[in-house]
Formats: structure tokens, sequence, C-alpha cells
């Protein structure tokens, strides 16, 4: 959706659709914004960095927003472009990050004119906020999960706990490219021209970026632990079941084996008895008896 919003001092906000560039080519050319930062703006495959032009002073932040509607089973991240011209800032959004221009539309109409980058700064600050309610649900479903597999290990959670760690794998990617395209700004020569609003407001948003990137990395590691417990438990669960299937084909076995010489063609020991075979099964429940004993004793020591 196309938007244009008055700023301080004749700035303006401007967000342009993505859709709309994509089919029509050229349209982007009366905003002053170069062929480079469109196709930046049309990869859905970008990830966050900042390009500065030197000839004409414009800057081109690519950020990572989350995407709030999940086609997959887990959350992943798509870019959102920010132009800075001399005295607007454009933006290039999709069907993706359109919440996000609804924030920074809400942050304009309820708030006194500020300049491009107080604008800029506070509308990073907001994708940064956006990332907290989803992390903190992913963090209740995570204890859910985490409840329901101490009770019974099933697929159905495993799955939703891999599609959790999934998740935040992406988002703990997404944060620290955020924080590191932040942490080049303020290495920047942009930086210096700012005035004390400016830089007061890219502090906070600084702040909110190393704040997310602790949160999902402890989130993830926490995830990781779970997975890697959980895939030990199974792996035990294995060898106890495969123990358990390895006693009784040997029990087995000593019948068959005991058997195997009545079936023979030769003569043997109590084979006209009539009482015979009750000796056989007396003769394997002790055989049994004994090798189930040293079975579970080499099975323990093990």
């Amino acid at each position: 959706m196309f938007i244009e919003k008055k700023l301080q001092s004749g700035m303006a906000w401007i967000n342009l659709d993505a859709d709309i560039l994509s089919q029509h080519p050229g349209s982007y050319k009366k905003y002053n914004i170069d062929e480079e930062t469109i196709e930046y703006a049309l990869d859905k495959n970008e990830r966050a960095h900042m390009d500065y032009n030197r000839e004409t002073g414009t800057v081109v932040f690519i950020f990572n927003v989350l995407n709030l509607k999940r086609a997959k089973n887990y959350y992943e991240t798509v870019p959102m472009t920010f132009v800075v011209q001399q005295d607007r800032l454009i933006t290039i959004s999709n069907k993706e990050n359109t919440y996000v221009v609804d924030m920074m539309k809400n942050y304009v109409e309820h708030h006194e004119p500020v300049t491009v980058y107080k604008f800029l700064f506070a509308s990073l600050e907001l994708v940064c906020n956006s990332y907290y309610p989803v992390i903190e649900q992913m963090d209740e479903t995570k204890d859910n999960i985490n409840h329901l597999l101490h009770q019974t290990t099933t697929k159905k959670n495993l799955f939703a706990l891999a599609d959790l760690e999934t998740s935040m794998v992406y988002l703990v990617a997404a944060a620290k490219q955020n924080r590191m395209l932040l942490e080049h700004i303020r290495g920047h020569a942009i930086y210096r021209r700012l005035d004390e609003v400016e830089k007061e407001q890219f502090d906070d948003v600084m702040i909110e970026a190393r704040q997310l990137v602790a949160m999902t990395d402890l989130i993830s590691q926490v995830l990781s632990q779970l997975s890697g417990s959980y895939n030990n438990i199974l792996n035990n669960n294995l060898n106890d079941n495969l123990t358990v299937l390895t006693i009784i084909s040997v029990l087995l076995a000593v019948l068959a084996v005991i058997t195997g010489f009545f079936g023979m063609n030769v003569p043997l020991p109590l084979s006209n008895d009539k009482n015979a075979w009750i000796y056989i099964v007396v003769i394997s429940l002790v055989i049994w008896g004994l090798l189930t004993k040293v079975l579970k004793w080499l099975a323990n020591k093990r």
C-alpha cells in the first residue's frame, strides 16, 4: 500500500508496495531509487545490511522483520527495506511485513513530528519489539511440550519441539544480523552526523536489539538442550528394548535347542517315556531361570 506522511521540517515518509513495483518496472525511478536498491527490496532472501551511496548520500538499510503469518510449522523472517534520502524516508514493504507499516503509521499519527533518522530508529525499535510476543508464546509452548514429553515421548510432541527449534534458528540468526547492522551504523560516519535526540533513539533501538539477541539465544540453547536430552532418552529406550529382545531370543533358543535333539532320528534318553515332555519343560524352565539371571546381571553390569 502507498502511504505518504509528513515529518519534521518538510521531511516526509513514503511507503511503497513491493508487489506494485515488481508489476510496474521503472515506477521507482520517480523516487530517485536506483535499480540495485529495488533488487534488494524484491529479494525475499536478502539479509540485514547497510549500503551507502557516497555520490547521492542515500543510505539503504535492510532489516530482518518477523513474518507473523506462518506458511509452515515454524516462524521465519523477511527483509524490509528502508531508504534514507536527504529529506525523506522511503520504506518498501510487502504482504508479509505490512504490519510494520501499520505500526509506523500509528507512530507518526500519535507522536509529534520527528526527523527522518529519529523516525527510522523508532521504526526499527518497533520491529524489535514485535518479536517479543511471539518469543514469549514460543517459550510458553516449549514448557508445555516439555511437560507432555515428560509424561510420554510421542512423535507429535517431538515434531512440535523440532519446529520450535527451527523457528529459533531463524530468529537467532535474524536478531544477530540486525544487531550487527546497528553496530555498523554506530561505527559509520552517518552516526556522527546525528543530533542528540537521534542518538538517544538509536541507543534505545540498540538496547532492544541486544536484548532480543540475548533472549532468542537463551531460548535456542534451552531448546537445543531439550532436544539433545530427549534424543539421549530415546537412544537409551532403544537400547533397553534391544536388550530385552535379545534376552527373549536367547531364552527361546534354549527351548529350540532342547526340542531339536528329540527331533533327530537317533536313540535318545526318555524317547520312549510318555512323561518325557514334562521333564523337558521342567528342565527348560530351570535353564530359562538361570539364563535370565545371568543375562540380567550382564545387562546391569554393562
